[in-house]
């Protein structure tokens, strides 16, 4: 389910892949930037601020503002400088990978 997102997609013809964030399937370009794929699905928050609670998303997409970090499969990582691949389970740092608080 595609929800509306201001960012398009510019290659059409390459294959998707099943991953998970925030406890819901989203069907994703295999191989394709974590942190762009996630924001033309619609996702706008990757993470929450530890003392405000203040979401956070993609900022510089190149690795050096630390804005994007997600868990995937258990591990914190940037999602702008990871690829997609099939069977991601992706949440919100400290949430246990589900993405709910």
């Amino acid at each position: 389910m595609k929800t509306a997102s201001p960012f398009r997609e510019l290659e059409q013809g390459t294959g998707r892949v099943r991953v998970r964030f925030a406890g819901k399937d989203l069907m994703l370009r295999d191989g394709g930037n974590l942190a762009a794929e996630l924001l033309a699905a619609g996702v706008r928050s990757f993470r929450q601020t530890p003392v405000s609670g203040a979401e956070r998303g993609p900022f510089c997409m190149m690795g050096a503002c630390f804005d994007c970090l997600v868990e995937i499969d258990g591990v914190t990582r940037q999602a702008c400088m990871c690829e997609v691949s099939a069977g991601m389970n992706i949440g919100m740092p400290g949430t246990g990978g589900d993405g709910d608080a």
